[in-house]
Protein backbone atom coordinates (compact mmCIF):
# COMPACT_ATOMS: atom_id res chain seq x y z
CA UNK A 1 0.00 0.00 0.00
CA UNK A 2 1.22 3.22 -1.02
CA UNK A 3 1.99 5.95 2.03
CA UNK A 4 0.84 9.49 0.93
CA UNK A 5 1.48 12.69 2.52
CA UNK A 6 0.03 16.16 1.56
CA UNK A 7 1.52 19.86 1.50
CA UNK A 8 -1.29 22.34 1.91
CA UNK A 9 -0.68 26.19 1.85
CA UNK A 10 -0.65 28.27 5.24
CA UNK A 11 -3.41 30.31 3.66
CA UNK A 12 -6.00 27.79 3.76
CA UNK A 13 -5.00 26.31 7.21
CA UNK A 14 -7.24 28.08 9.36
CA UNK A 15 -10.00 27.35 7.22
CA UNK A 16 -9.86 23.58 6.37
CA UNK A 17 -9.11 20.74 8.60
CA UNK A 18 -8.61 18.63 5.26
CA UNK A 19 -11.58 16.43 5.66
CA UNK A 20 -12.44 16.29 2.17
CA UNK A 21 -8.19 15.47 1.14
CA UNK A 22 -8.81 12.69 3.43
CA UNK A 23 -11.87 11.36 2.46
CA UNK A 24 -10.44 11.22 -1.14
CA UNK A 25 -7.33 9.83 -0.48
CA UNK A 26 -9.09 7.27 1.39
CA UNK A 27 -11.74 6.26 -1.03
CA UNK A 28 -8.96 6.87 -3.65
CA UNK A 29 -11.07 9.04 -5.28
CA UNK A 30 -10.16 12.84 -7.18
CA UNK A 31 -5.96 13.05 -7.04
CA UNK A 32 -5.82 9.96 -5.66
CA UNK A 33 -7.54 7.75 -7.99
CA UNK A 34 -4.37 6.98 -9.99
CA UNK A 35 -3.55 4.48 -6.57
CA UNK A 36 -4.78 0.63 -7.25
CA UNK A 37 -4.13 -0.09 -3.99
CA UNK A 38 -5.54 1.61 -0.55
CA UNK A 39 -3.28 4.77 0.70
CA UNK A 40 -1.66 4.91 4.25
CA UNK A 41 -1.87 8.71 5.17
CA UNK A 42 1.71 9.60 6.03
CA UNK A 43 1.82 12.84 6.99
CA UNK A 44 0.97 16.27 6.53
CA UNK A 45 2.81 19.81 6.63
CA UNK A 46 1.99 23.11 5.74
CA UNK A 47 3.93 25.73 3.22
CA UNK A 48 4.63 28.74 4.26
CA UNK A 49 5.10 31.32 1.66
CA UNK A 50 7.50 31.93 -0.27
CA UNK A 51 7.69 27.81 -0.37
CA UNK A 52 11.15 27.53 0.91
CA UNK A 53 10.73 25.10 3.03
CA UNK A 54 9.02 22.50 1.08
CA UNK A 55 11.91 21.12 0.16
CA UNK A 56 13.22 20.41 3.51
CA UNK A 57 9.44 18.83 4.64
CA UNK A 58 9.76 16.57 1.80
CA UNK A 59 12.93 15.46 2.93
CA UNK A 60 11.30 14.35 6.04
CA UNK A 61 8.62 13.13 4.36
CA UNK A 62 10.92 10.45 2.02
CA UNK A 63 12.98 9.54 5.62
CA UNK A 64 9.59 8.99 6.58
CA UNK A 65 9.27 6.61 3.72
CA UNK A 66 6.40 8.11 1.61
CA UNK A 67 6.00 6.99 -2.03
CA UNK A 68 4.07 9.97 -3.15
CA UNK A 69 3.76 13.87 -2.13
CA UNK A 70 0.30 15.53 -3.19
CA UNK A 71 -0.24 19.33 -2.93
CA UNK A 72 -3.51 20.27 -1.68
CA UNK A 73 -5.83 21.43 -4.52
CA UNK A 74 -5.78 24.90 -3.13
CA UNK A 75 -2.68 25.82 -4.12
CA UNK A 76 -3.95 26.11 -7.60
CA UNK A 77 -7.49 26.13 -7.83
CA UNK A 78 -9.89 28.75 -5.93
CA UNK A 79 -13.58 27.47 -4.54
CA UNK A 80 -16.32 29.32 -6.58
CA UNK A 81 -20.13 29.57 -6.68
CA UNK A 82 -20.18 26.03 -9.14
CA UNK A 83 -16.98 24.07 -7.85
CA UNK A 84 -13.33 24.32 -7.78
CA UNK A 85 -12.15 26.44 -10.90
CA UNK A 86 -8.30 27.15 -12.34
CA UNK A 87 -9.31 30.29 -13.89
CA UNK A 88 -8.53 32.80 -10.90
CA UNK A 89 -5.39 30.34 -9.42
CA UNK A 90 -5.13 29.24 -6.08
CA UNK A 91 -3.17 30.75 -3.50
CA UNK A 92 0.00 29.72 -4.51
CA UNK A 93 0.98 31.55 -7.97
CA UNK A 94 4.55 29.56 -8.32
CA UNK A 95 3.42 26.01 -6.98
CA UNK A 96 4.38 24.22 -10.31
CA UNK A 97 8.16 25.22 -9.41
CA UNK A 98 7.87 24.37 -5.84
CA UNK A 99 6.51 21.27 -6.59
CA UNK A 100 9.20 20.78 -9.16
CA UNK A 101 12.34 21.68 -6.23
CA UNK A 102 10.57 19.42 -4.01
CA UNK A 103 10.84 16.61 -7.13
CA UNK A 104 13.72 16.76 -8.22
CA UNK A 105 15.44 17.81 -4.91
CA UNK A 106 14.12 14.64 -3.20
CA UNK A 107 13.62 12.62 -5.66
CA UNK A 108 9.79 11.38 -4.37
CA UNK A 109 7.18 11.59 -6.76
CA UNK A 110 4.70 14.81 -6.75
CA UNK A 111 1.57 15.22 -7.42
CA UNK A 112 -0.58 18.27 -7.91
CA UNK A 113 -4.28 18.00 -6.68
CA UNK A 114 -6.25 15.77 -3.64
CA UNK A 115 -9.89 16.66 -3.37
CA UNK A 116 -12.31 19.07 -4.92
CA UNK A 117 -10.27 18.10 -8.16
CA UNK A 118 -11.75 21.32 -11.33
CA UNK A 119 -13.90 20.23 -13.76
CA UNK A 120 -11.54 18.66 -16.93
CA UNK A 121 -8.63 18.99 -14.49
CA UNK A 122 -6.05 16.45 -15.86
CA UNK A 123 -3.99 15.11 -12.48
CA UNK A 124 -0.40 16.10 -12.68
CA UNK A 125 2.52 14.25 -11.76
CA UNK A 126 6.12 14.60 -11.37
CA UNK A 127 7.60 11.65 -11.16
Amino acid sequence: MPKVAMIRCEKNAAKCPQTSCFAAMTSKKEGFQIYREDCIPAGVFTCHCPGDCTVEQGNVLKSKGVDAIHFCTCTFATKGGGGWDMGNGGFCENIDKIIERVHQETGVPCVKGTAHLPKDYTIQKWD
